[in-house]
């Protein structure tokens, strides 16, 4: 299909409508076949740009701490952890994305909440059928975490590594 611009930008058909645009009845020149590319060259150059929308931006979320897998099919992957609440599970909306071991629940297996008021992390059971153990025992309600405390979901079994706390805070202003 052929297609040419008008002067008044409108793009036609050169096949169906001759050289005549059909919206304002302007005449365009046909263009020899070697001026074809300089053409839609210069017609680009006419149109404005069209920039992607991204969404909002609100900055980097920093990290407060992180999980790293020592046993199970992701060993050696790390894991951030952010400010408030980090759901865990394999579904790609979870803020800690479990890939790989199918006994981690799609959704809400375990979260990790880091409290930046009282800089303290906390381990919590999530209301999918799997649980969370912390140091071998299982988590039924809220446990404070610790420094390289083990934490396992499923089959596989991670270290949890703090960066903020009483040592260091990300500044808010």
């Amino acid at each position: 299909m052929s297609l040419t611009r008008c002067l008044n930008g409108h793009m036609f058909s050169t096949r169906k409508h001759g050289s005549t645009c059909p919206y304002c009845n302007t005449t365009v020149e046909q263009p020899a076949r070697n001026d074809a590319r300089r053409q839609v060259a210069a017609a680009a150059e006419m149109d404005e740009k069209t920039m992607p929308y991204l969404g909002e931006t609100t900055g980097i979320q920093p990290v407060t701490g992180w999980l790293v897998c020592v046993e199970g099919p992701q060993m050696g992957q790390d894991y951030r952890i952010l400010a408030e609440k980090n759901f865990i599970g394999r579904a790609e909306e979870m803020q800690i994305r479990i890939i790989g071991d199918n006994t981690v629940s799609r959704r809400n297996h375990a979260v990790i909440v880091y409290d930046p008021k009282k800089r303290n992390f906390y381990l919590l059971p999530g209301d999918a059928s799997g649980l969370a153990y912390h140091n071998n025992e299982a988590v039924y309600t809220p446990v404070e975490l610790n420094a390289y405390d083990l934490i396992q979901l499923g089959k596989s079994k991670f270290v949890f590594v703090p960066l903020c706390g009483t040592h260091f805070e990300w500044d808010n202003g």
